[in-house]
């Protein structure tokens, strides 16, 4: 994987990895809920997207419920959305004490695996990305989000304890998930965009190094995804040693890049819903084309989604997003 990511960054061509599932899910006639409660369904809307399109990398569903329900949240499942976390699980600092830490046999986290083996299986012409939560975004997801922010000021040790709770689980799934033979993992942590550069140094970077340190090498990657990054904590995000990552669309991808170092690859950022579910085709394209006028000079920029793709997003704007770039790899 490390030869991966630096024949990305050598090659002429610019490549895209958008991160996105549900258009798969949709083109085999599945719905939302199937997918993410049924490891076979799961896959087989990963296998189906590499048939389909040339990205650089297979992304399996980006779900930040299912370590939440493995300790014991409730969740809110549909046809047509993303599940949800629906109450919070943890009332107060003293519930954190009690908390335990749940195996790897809880919740959907056994379909989540089998989905993962099927399809890094399935596909062997480019890597398979497994996806988890980070740990801020699990503990916020817990604890309530509100609240935990409250918590690492009035209660910082509290914070940490859970924290460290929620790290040791992570790091658990990642390492079941690179027994299943996928190439790394896109870890999804968005809360950690809600604090300054200091705090995301101290109540995240901290807790997703250690993981990466932990699974990262030659055969495994660790892509540390921020949406909430509006460009104010890519100095931590960097700090932990991710081997790549991957922006949203709230920080201008052609100044976050700049702190990235030129052997880690930047991933990002054009909207998941403004352009890809509700943009037209011309908007997609003309979009598609002008970030990458904007990032020309950077060889480690991967073209991407700034999150995942939502359910219902025409097929027509994620083929114009690969015209797009096919267009500009042709000049």
């Amino acid at each position: 994987m490390k030869q991966w990511v630096a024949d990305i960054i050598h090659q002429k061509e610019v490549t895209a990895m958008p991160v996105m599932t549900h258009p798969g899910i949709e083109l085999n006639g599945n719905t939302v809920r199937e997918a993410v409660s049924n490891g076979k369904v799961h896959a087989e809307a990963v296998i189906k997207l590499t048939q389909t399109y040339q990205s650089a990398a297979a992304c399996t569903i980006m779900d930040l419920t299912t370590e939440a329900e493995a300790f014991g949240s409730e969740i809110a499942f549909s046809d047509e959305a993303v599940p949800a976390v629906s109450s919070r699980l943890l009332p107060d600092v003293k519930s954190i004490e009690h908390l335990q830490v749940p195996s790897l046999s809880s919740g959907r986290i056994p379909q989540y695996l089998k989905a993962n083996l099927l399809a890094a299986r399935a596909i062997q012409d480019r890597p398979v990305f497994a996806g988890c939560i980070g740990p801020f975004s699990l503990a916020g997801r817990l604890y309530d989000m509100s609240e935990i922010m409250v918590l690492i000021y009035e209660h910082p040790d509290a914070a940490h304890t859970l924290l460290a709770k929620c790290t040791q689980f992570i790091e658990k799934y990642c390492e079941a998930l690179k027994l299943t033979g996928v190439n790394g993992v896109l870890m999804a942590e968005p809360a950690a965009g809600l604090m300054s550069n200091e705090d995301c140094k101290t109540f995240s970077a901290a807790y997703v190094k250690y993981i990466v340190n932990k699974v990262q090498d030659d055969n495994f990657i660790v892509v540390l995804h921020n949406c909430g990054n509006q460009g104010h904590c890519t100095e931590a995000m960097v700090e932990t040693g991710a081997a790549a990552y991957h922006f949203g669309n709230k920080c201008q991808m052609e100044e976050v890049i700049k702190e990235v170092p030129p052997t880690a690859l930047a991933m990002g950022n054009l909207d998941p819903v403004s352009l890809f579910k509700d943009g037209t085709p011309e908007q997609m394209h003309k979009a598609t084309h002008d970030l990458l006028e904007k990032m020309r000079q950077y060889p480690n920029f991967v073209l991407s989604s700034g999150c995942d793709t939502p359910p219902h997003t025409p097929i027509e704007n994620v083929n114009e997003f690969f015209k797009a770039l096919y267009d500009w790899n042709k000049q």
